[in-house]
């Protein structure tokens, strides 16, 4: 037993690594330690200073370069305070991940004299070059020229890595002629943008809300495995899911992993990475296991959505660091095992007033009610007259594996209500025509806020089938994937909710401007969104025939695939909807379009070559080893003058393993054909199509072989290990 999977095996049972344990048992002694909080501004900044960085961080307020210096000078001097000696620009590239180019404190002046320092300049902007990173179009290689900006919103913090500190500070990241390159640029124009819409519509019922914030709290769903067993897995390794495996006989049916007690290695693991995160200001709040076995879930208290952002991204980046020093892998891939739950990443909006007012929150009064109702149903108009988009920004060659399957929703994007609201938009739209003599009084009869246990109660029992699921004061967009940057929803949810508002705003004046009272045109057109958009409404089993064809009826789009899921940023109706609002213009959305294809391109073609690979170079000579065992095993029967019937087992198993074998080799050689004729493609939306027809559809064939002659191969020459050993040993 000396192949890479027992020896894995081996190591699991021998070598236990600990983590750092928690520094203190309080979780405020440790939050926001690395962090420079506006309370450690104060600390570290002049009057003047910290009332310039208060007043950016609050308002939007510019930052001039004067007051930089000092704002940079106090900066360091904390950042030096915890041993840091780098600081870096952090940003978000559209590769999904994160980026850093570290420079130091150090420089050395004109008369050869060293010192340590750091400006106003290298604060507010760096030229990292960066060309090498995906632009889609926007800069060629010799036009590399990429800035990066601070953003003030966004606190500074101090990454550690092992014996490193490292002074990192959130920033967008451009091109030289201004096109964002990065998931941060347009997600704060698009917040911008709902900020403006919401108030105009907020002013209606409160003339003292002055800004609305869009707030998001993510759900991160992950697998937890052993790093012996993750790196004897190339496939893990290289694509970050298992594409063979036979299911276990055991898998999640029982449902006993879900909420039971976490293991302890995985809790040793957490309280590590959670101690970590607190550091640098994520405010964790929830772990538990999740459904399937080794699948984890932590999830934050709710925050603005570009900290939350910030947060989910880095707190990714923490996690698989934590992991590597207890010898465990994070897999944050939306469908690393077959047959069992793939990890999504809910995220959960809303939005809030400056007066403190949750704008998806039932009110107490017939007022409140009415705003509640205002923007509840436009987030209802926003999803439907955009659900092509809504599918858009959700699209990756992950998630393809994981919509519809298990626990995660369909591709058709719907939303579910509960029956309670059902009834209060059905009592509305039953008004459509009548004349309103009273509308307090209208209001008074509907009286959602009657119905909140209800409601509550309603929810909590919530459709897990659904996309987009109202829990109470929020919407769960459960479509996201595990691996995804939130920022992509968030940018496509919060610009969609801003031009619905606007539009909202629109007729609403002009109805008062025809002479109707402001609360009476107000449920008017809140009756024409509820005709207009209720087909996007869906109580029942997402997973079901029947709702396929019900959405069908409807006329609901239903794309299943990412190419094709994609071209809903490029229609002259998503142009406009986001150039309007100032949040693309027509070059970054064709950008981000060609950015997507080649992305899904790449990943499906390195799957490919990891399924040749793997199929080539450790399943075939494992299946003839052990066919060479069964021939020798027949011959030497046959030598000693037995009958057939003696060795009919083995000549049976024989000829089954032979089948898989040459149907193996076959499909992999087609295989490779396909990819070629694919990557004869030059246009690149043809080319992603070629990949998801011609080549995909390889994969589940090859891997129905594969897995075949892993359950009948001697279980002692199986080089990969099995997902009853990467999901079940601890």
């Amino acid at each position: 037993m000396s192949s890479l999977r027992f020896k894995a095996i081996d190591k699991l049972t021998a070598d236990r690594v600990e983590g750092n344990a928690p520094s203190s048992s309080k979780i405020t002694a440790i939050f926001n330690e690395n962090v420079f909080t506006l309370k450690t501004a104060r600390e570290f900044l002049s009057d003047e200073g910290y009332k310039s960085l208060a007043a950016s961080i609050k308002s939007g307020k510019r930052i001039d370069r004067n007051m930089a210096n000092q704002i940079a000078a106090g900066l360091r001097q904390w950042a030096e305070s915890k041993g840091v000696t780098h600081f870096t620009h952090w940003f978000q590239p559209l590769t999904g991940a994160t980026a850093e180019k570290h420079d130091s404190f150090f420089t050395l002046k004109s008369d050869g004299s060293a010192l340590e320092e750091f400006d106003g300049a290298a604060l507010i902007q760096q030229e990292p070059d960066a060309s090498s990173f995906p632009s889609g179009g926007l800069r060629a290689t010799f036009e590399a020229r990429g800035y990066t900006a601070w953003d003030p919103s966004s606190p500074a913090f101090v990454i550690e890595t092992g014996e490193g500190r490292t002074l990192c500070i959130p920033t967008i990241f451009v091109s030289y002629t201004g096109e964002s390159l990065d998931y941060k640029a347009p997600l704060l124009k698009a917040l911008d943008a709902l900020n403006r819409s919401a108030v105009e519509v907020c002013n209606y019922f409160d003339r003292n809300v002055t800004k609305v914030t869009a707030t998001l709290g993510w759900e991160q769903e992950y697998f937890l495995i052993d790093a012996a067993l993750a790196n004897a897995r190339p496939d893990l390794t290289m694509t970050g899911r298992t594409v063979f495996g036979h299911a276990p006989a055991k898998g999640q049916q029982l449902e006993d992993h879900y909420f039971g007690s976490i293991p302890e290695r995985a809790y040793s693991f957490m309280r590590d990475f959670e101690t970590e995160c607190y550091k640098l200001g994520v405010p964790l709040r929830t772990r538990h296991n999740e459904v399937a076995p080794s699948q984890f879930e932590c999830a934050p208290i709710f925050e603005e959505v570009n900290l939350a952002v910030d947060h989910n991204i880095l707190m990714m980046d923490v996690m698989s660091r934590v992991a590597n020093r207890h010898g465990l892998v994070v897999l944050l891939h939306e469908k690393p095992f077959a047959g069992i739950n793939g990890s999504g990443k809910h995220n959960n909006w809303s939005m809030a007033t400056d007066t403190g007012v949750n704008l998806l929150a039932p009110g107490k009064t017939p007022k409140t009610n009415l705003m509640f109702l205002t923007f509840f149903v436009n987030t209802i108009k926003a999803v439907h007259d955009h659900a092509d988009l809504m599918r858009a920004a959700i699209a990756s060659a992950g998630n393809d594996h994981r919509l519809g399957a298990n626990e995660a929703p369909p591709a058709i994007i719907s939303i579910f209500i509960g029956k309670y609201l059902t009834e209060v938009l059905t009592e509305v739209e039953s008004r459509v025509g009548k004349k309103f003599s009273e509308q307090d009084e209208i209001m008074l009869k509907l009286d959602i806020h009657k119905t909140i246990p209800e409601l509550l109660l309603d929810n909590t029992d919530r459709n897990r089938t659904s996309p987009f699921a109202f829990t109470g004061n929020k919407f769960e967009f459960r479509a996201v994937g595990s691996s995804a940057n939130c920022a992509n929803a968030m940018i496509t949810l919060n610009t969609i909710m801003a031009d619905t508002l606007a539009h909202f705003k629109k007729e609403v004046d002009a109805l008062i401007e025809k002479g109707e009272k402001k609360e009476v045109a107000i449920m008017q057109v809140i009756q024409q969104y509820i005709v207009s958009a209720k087909k996007v409404l869906f109580e029942g089993d997402g997973y079901s025939e029947e709702w396929e064809k019900e959405a069908h009826r409807r006329g609901l789009p239903n794309v299943k695939t990412t190419p094709l899921a994609l071209d809903a940023f490029i229609t002259s109706k998503a142009k406009h909807l986001f150039e309007t609002h100032h949040v693309y213009n027509h070059l970054e959305l064709e950008a981000r379009h060609e950015i997507a294809l080649e992305d899904y391109i790449k990943k499906v073609q390195i799957e490919g070559r990891v399924i040749g690979d793997l199929a080539t170079n450790h399943i075939l000579p494992t299946a003839f080893t052990y066919q060479n065992t069964l021939i020798q095993n027949i011959k030497g029967l046959k030598e000693i003058g037995l009958p057939e019937s003696t060795y009919k087992a083995q000549l049976e198993v024989l000829k089954e393993i032979s089948e898989h074998i040459n149907v193996v080799r076959a499909k992999v050689e087609e295989m490779t054909e396909a990819r070629k004729e694919a990557n004869a493609i030059a246009e690149s939306r043809a080319r992603a199509i070629a990949y998801c027809d011609k080549v995909k559809p390889f994969f589940d064939e090859i891997r129905y072989h594969v897995d075949k002659l892993e359950m009948i191969v001697d279980d002692r020459l199986w080089e990969l290990p099995k997902y009853r050993e990467m999901l079940f040993l601890r």
